[in-house]
């Protein structure tokens, strides 16, 4: 990541109205200020507007568990290589239940032997999601044991989503906020 953004976070009075709303909605830092994540999208008003509900919706409205989510898209920053992403959600996937050890393990991927069979499942699909843009028809079929179709398109998005959000913050070199830790060393 490059030491400095190559797209600075905008300033919420820089910008329309329009946008000075939408920031106003979003989760703020210690000092009360936009996530880097939004101010930086904010950049393009239209865009930044018609996104927001769309993640909003995968991340918190979604019909998937949070820890089955939050695992997806750990592994999905790891192999992105997304520290923002990464650094933002190790703590929410603490809270949903993963441990220390396990979030360590995300690195590692789907063979390790912290992983139960389902816990695999879903790291194999963002493997196979980052590696062919699809996943095999084994990992479907046993999704498909373990999900509805609703869920199943959820779970796709979810890593779509984060590849996206990881190509972009990677590009725009957004930092992390202070008190979020990145990739362990």
């Amino acid at each position: 990541m490059p030491s400095e953004p190559r797209i600075p976070p905008v300033s919420p009075q820089d910008c329309d109205p329009d946008v000075q709303r939408l920031l106003e909605r979003v989760p703020k830092t210690a000092d009360g200020e936009p996530m880097r994540v939004f101010s930086t999208l904010a950049h393009h008003g239209p865009l930044f507007g018609a996104w927001l509900p769309f993640g909003g919706q995968l991340l918190s409205s979604g019909r998937l568990s949070h820890r089955d989510r939050e695992l997806l898209i750990l592994r999905s920053a790891w192999l992105c290589r997304a520290e923002y992403e990464w650094g933002h959600h190790v703590p929410l996937a603490q809270r949903a239940g993963l441990t220390e050890e396990q979030v360590a393990a995300v690195a590692a991927g789907p063979t390790d032997p912290s992983w139960d069979a389902d816990d695999a499942l879903l790291l194999t699909a963002v493997d196979e999601l980052h590696a062919d843009s699809r996943v095999s028809q084994a990992t479907y079929e046993a999704l498909s044991r373990r999900f509805d179709t609703a869920e199943v398109i959820e779970l796709l998005m979810v890593v779509g989503q984060y590849h996206m959000l990881g190509f972009v913050l990677n590009s725009a070199g957004t930092q992390l906020e202070p008190g979020f830790s990145g990739f362990p060393e």
